[in-house]
């Protein structure tokens, strides 16, 4: 069964860069007493191993419908939530740059940080998203982002 996205949510897979203010815009709401923003980035090693760039592929249909129903389930646990806003990029990532965005907007704090975290993790285990690890010594690896342990 297909859930249906709410009015208030934005999802994304994209080429183009992040934008923090951008993802911040949509998830705020003049109700709202916090908006939580988790801001994933690509990082210079791997449990150690010195990483140059990542590159993220997407099955992008079942990808938006997977965040659909984490907003749906956020949505139900939190019912005081009135934005979810996930954006994950595809391509070729260089170390510093955003992957992904995850905020949600709330009248409470407590319930955006919560909802932030559930989204995040939910996220890394069900999404169809895989990534690349481009290694510094010029080998790499594919691996599912649900595969990557949690940080």
């Amino acid at each position: 069964m297909k859930t249906k996205q709410h009015p208030q949510d934005n999802f994304a897979i994209t080429f183009a860069p992040l934008s923090l203010t951008e993802i911040y815009a949509l998830a705020d709401n003049p109700a709202n007493g916090a908006v939580v923003v988790m801001s994933g980035t690509v990082r210079n090693q791997t449990d150690g191993k010195p990483v140059v760039s990542l590159e993220y592929q997407a099955y992008e249909p079942m990808a938006i419908q997977i965040f659909t129903t984490i907003a749906a389930d956020i949505r139900q646990q939190w019912s005081d939530v009135n934005r979810v806003v996930i954006y994950h990029r595809t391509g070729r990532l260089q170390i510093g740059e955003i992957s992904v965005l995850v905020a949600v907007g709330c009248p409470h704090r407590s319930e955006a940080f919560a909802a932030c975290k559930y989204a995040i993790d939910t996220l890394k285990h069900n999404a169809p998203i895989w990534k690349k690890e481009h290694w510094a010594d010029g080998s790499s690896s594919w691996v599912s982002i649900g595969a990557c342990e949690q940080e």
